[in-house]
């Protein structure tokens, strides 16, 4: 920082010329020069201390708004479910402008965690969010060390992305727990050799709105949990997977396309993403056909998904998207978890056609008619050319999302330059897949973390 010149004291040449009247002799003359030259220089030192303090005053007046600029978490907003957790949560301090740092953990109550874990901590960590990709955030999530003797240079890392399991800060993983398809899924992972850091994502646990479908939130979480514990946590090698399931999927191909230019130091050797949903932003969307008179629980992410879009646009009314009897789902919503949602819409026998109107108000048609550029930012990765290896597991009967928009990624990602190996499960759905990749994915993720080369599936058949 260059700082600006200080004043310099004026020469007494400077001074005005001071002519002595002819009655006063020549040493009254002289003293009397001298006492008019000391008053002018008293004058322009008080000039420069007075600058000089005008100085400080506005560096110091710099200093407290740098300080100002300090970033700091959001209060809580019930509207975007925060709160009902503990106070490991809340982060009341200036947030560190430097992502994938640990700022503090705690033991994990085993009832939350994974029982084949050797230790388990529930962690806080720094990160960026993904609204604007600059503003410091706090993110929680979960460490598990596997049991036994860790390798030399300590145990690679698996970075975790879990599925949608809602909105409200008591559905983050790290709090309410996992369900039993994961706690399996994860165990065989430990009992492979890997620790495991499991992100809660933006928005999850913390204060602040969560975001849901967003690839720089998903991507920064994850790849900020991995940096986090390899940084601050000893026994950990920089021998990174990324993992991820449905939302976890997307978050994990975003990391694995943004970790290059976000988190260069990270050692990602390889990728393994289940029920990943692909946005081709050339091709024209196929319109999915759905009983609208079938009552149906995938409807929860309708709910869900309009609480989002109030994130962007705070003036957009429910009742100008929702029939009465699905308006009280909205505020459920907010407040509720993926299963509660899901099974509120079973139980209050929800369909396309008598919870949403069949037209939307004009409100929401002009929202939707920025799709669009929203949808570049948040919703489509910024490259399909993965400097690693990538596993991709579709279930041939997935319909979220469609296992046909699955093919397409492992096809364009191929051609992108990406080594993929996909594999096509005959007669499983989007949860079914993921144990059952497990024969596929535990033998990639072997090869990938030892540097063996892995042979590309792009187009692969049904089995």
């Amino acid at each position: 920082m260059r700082f600006p010149s200080l004043p310099s004291l004026p020469s007494l040449q400077a001074l005005p010329s001071l002519r002595p009247r002819a009655a006063i002799t020549q040493p009254r003359a002289l003293a009397a020069r001298a006492v008019v030259a000391a008053h002018a220089r008293a004058r322009a030192l008080r000039r420069l201390i007075a600058q000089g303090a005008l100085f400080m005053g506005t560096l110091a007046v710099g200093a407290a708004l740098s300080a100002n600029a300090q970033t700091f978490a959001p209060k809580p907003d019930p509207t975007q479910g925060d709160g009902r957790v503990s106070d490991f949560y809340r982060w009341t301090e200036a947030i560190p402008a430097t992502p994938g740092r640990l700022l503090r953990t705690e033991p994990l109550p085993e009832l939350v965690g994974l029982p084949e874990a050797a230790r388990q901590l529930r962690i806080l960590y720094t990160s960026t969010s993904g609204f604007d990709g600059k503003t410091p955030v706090v993110i929680s999530g979960a460490l598990f060390i596997p049991r036994g003797t860790p390798p030399a240079g300590g145990w690679p890392v698996l970075a975790w992305g879990h599925g949608t399991v809602g909105l409200a800060d008591i559905c983050a993983p790290s709090w309410a727990g996992r369900s039993y398809r994961d706690v399996r899924y994860l165990s065989r992972w430990l009992r492979e050799g890997f620790a495991i850091v499991a992100s809660d994502y933006e928005g999850l646990g913390v204060a602040g709105p969560h975001p849901l479908i967003n690839v720089p939130m998903l991507a920064y979480g994850i790849l900020d949990s991995a940096r986090a514990v390899i940084r601050d946590v000893p026994g950990l090698d920089n021998r990174v997977l990324l993992v991820g399931q449905s939302q976890g999927g997307i978050g994990v191909f975003a990391a694995a396309a943004y970790q290059t230019r976000y988190a260069p130091e990270l050692g990602v050797k390889g990728s393994v993403a289940t029920g990943v949903i692909y946005r081709d932003p050339k091709a024209t969307p196929i319109p999915l056909q759905r009983d609208p008179n079938k009552v149906d629980d995938s409807l929860a992410y309708g709910f869900f998904g309009f609480v989002v879009d109030q994130q962007h646009d705070p003036s957009l009314k429910p009742e100008e998207v929702f029939t009465e009897q699905g308006l009280p789902l909205v505020a459920q919503a907010r407040q509720a978890c993926l299963s509660q949602v899901a099974s509120d819409v079973v139980g209050n026998g929800l369909t396309i056609a008598n919870a949403r109107l069949a037209t939307p108000g004009p409100g929401y048609q002009k929202y939707l008619a920025d799709a669009p550029r929203r949808s570049a930012r948040y919703s489509e990765y910024p490259t399909l050319a993965i400097p690693h290896p990538v596993f991709i597991g579709t279930g041939a009967d997935d319909v979220t999302p469609s296992a046909i928009s699955q093919l397409a990624l492992m096809r364009d990602a191929c051609a992108a330059g990406t080594v993929v190996e996909g594999h096509l499960y005959a007669g499983l759905g989007h949860s079914a897949t993921v144990n059952a990749s497990l024969k596929d994915s535990v033998p990639f993720a072997k090869k990938a973390i030892a540097g063996q080369p892995i042979q590309p599936r792009c187009a692969p058949s049904l089995e």
